[in-house]
Parts: structure tokens; sequence; C-alpha cells
């Protein structure tokens, strides 16, 4: 089970359309802090704290290589949020079908 607090973050994190193109950018592999800040019109100190909100999410991973520093996806969280949200998609599917049959009997 996930905490709330888990959950909280990471929805914080993917709250953020900033946040979640970072995280398209690295399904493609990770990158340097300095490739992830190329495409957005923002500084560097900028893309740190939304990589610091990722961090804290869990959901990415930052290494120190040389004077770079390296970031990658960890996919976990998200299946995470996957699996509470499911829950949810269950519960309204088994609702929805219950109400399908009652107006097929005529209801």
């Amino acid at each position: 089970m996930v905490s709330d607090h888990a959950l909280d973050d990471l929805f914080h994190a993917l709250a953020d359309p900033t946040r979640r193109r970072i995280l398209e950018r690295l399904r493609e592999g990770e990158r340097t802090v300095g490739e992830l800040a190329e495409p957005f019109p923002m500084s560097r100190p900028a893309i740190s704290k939304h990589l610091s909100v990722l961090a804290r999410a869990d959901l990415v991973e930052r290494e120190a290589r040389g004077r770079e520093t390296v970031v990658r996806l960890r996919a976990e969280p998200l299946r995470r949020a996957r699996d509470w949200a499911e829950r949810y998609e269950r519960f309204w599917t088994g609702r929805l079908d219950s109400l399908a049959e009652y107006l097929e009997e005529g209801g």
C-alpha cells in the first residue's frame, strides 16, 4: 500500500506540465541536467528545482559524474499511481455495469 504522503508528492510532481515534459524526455534515456534544461525557456536553477520535486516523489534518480549530474527516470512510482487509480476504475466500472443491468431490466 502506498502512503498518502508518497501519493501526495507523486501527484504534486505530475501536476506541473514542465515536470511532465522532463519525464517524457527521460523516457528516452538518462540525460544531464544541462541536456534536460535545453528546450525549456527557464534557468538551470529553475530546472533543478523541478528535478528536486521529481526526486522527492521518487520519480527521478540523480547521479554526480564528474562536473555533471546525470538524471534517470524511475518508473516504479508511476506503477504505484496506476495501481491506486485502477482501484477506482474497478469501482466505477462495477457501478456502471450495475446501472446498465438495471436499465436493461427496464428499471
